[in-house]
């Protein structure tokens, strides 16, 4: 199963500390949107609250927290942030096997739906990245591995740059989710991303969910932007 799954792969990351902006761009691209992501940025300005005001608005809300510490630790942050109603939450891979296990076991406890994903490496890193921090490995390699360990964990996908979705399917299958963050329209900055691909190249390949920030949030008319970026994935989604 790929991205037909979803009404609408499309989400848009809300990475501001302004809730009124927020909602505001909320009610904008709601027509043309599947969900929202929010980020540290979100989180640690507005808190709980703002999560709760989000998910009261009635689309999907991924919280993208990152989580990464003992099993413990990470168990109880779990359970609490699956308590405000998200849909998705994600964990880092490298926590390793327990705590990937304490997060989904913890997640299922508040809520059997919420779904917990693994990131694998981040998009703005390189393979020379990998290797200033004693990752000998390709990008392609490490996050193959990772998605395997999350699998077996028994997570429900992985968040990975576009450029690894074929390595997570082949490793993973096509009922593992795949979310990509590092999307963008033909013509948009990179800014901090580097390993990036078109929306409907990524769905194309396989992307279940497209998180998409700058070039919809920053635009002039950001309904516009994302009605423009629906429209696009919408051949590949077809195919």
């Amino acid at each position: 199963m790929t991205a037909r799954r979803f009404a609408n792969p499309i989400f848009v990351a809300l990475d501001t500390p302004d809730l009124a902006l927020a909602t505001a761009l909320v009610n904008a691209v709601r027509p043309y949107v599947g969900g929202v992501k929010v980020g540290l940025e979100f989180i640690s300005s507005l808190g709980p609250a703002g999560v709760r005001e989000l998910v009261g608005m009635g689309l999907p809300v991924f919280a993208d927290v990152k989580l990464h510490d003992i099993p413990n630790t990470v168990s109880g942050a779990v359970r609490e942030v699956a308590k405000l109603g998200v849909a998705m939450l994600n964990v880092h891979a490298a926590g390793g096997e327990a705590m990937l296990r304490a997060a989904k076991e913890a997640a299922a406890s508040v809520d059997p739906k919420v779904r917990v994903l693994a990131v694998t490496v981040l998009t703005s890193m390189t393979d020379d990245d990998l290797r200033a921090v004693g990752q000998g490995d390709s990008v392609a390699l490490q996050v193959g591995r990772l998605a395997r360990l999350a699998q077996t964990c028994g997570l429900d996908g992985v968040v990975c740059s576009p450029r690894e979705i074929e390595v997570v399917r082949r490793a993973c299958g096509d009922e593992f989710l795949v979310v990509t963050p590092g999307v963008r329209p033909a013509g948009a900055a990179l800014a901090d991303q580097r390993r990036v691909m078109s929306p409907r190249e990524a769905i194309a390949y396989g992307a279940d969910i497209l998180v998409i920030g700058r070039p919809i949030t920053a635009a002039i008319n950001p309904a516009e932007a994302a009605a423009a970026i629906a429209e696009d994935v919408a051949p590949a989604r077809a195919a």
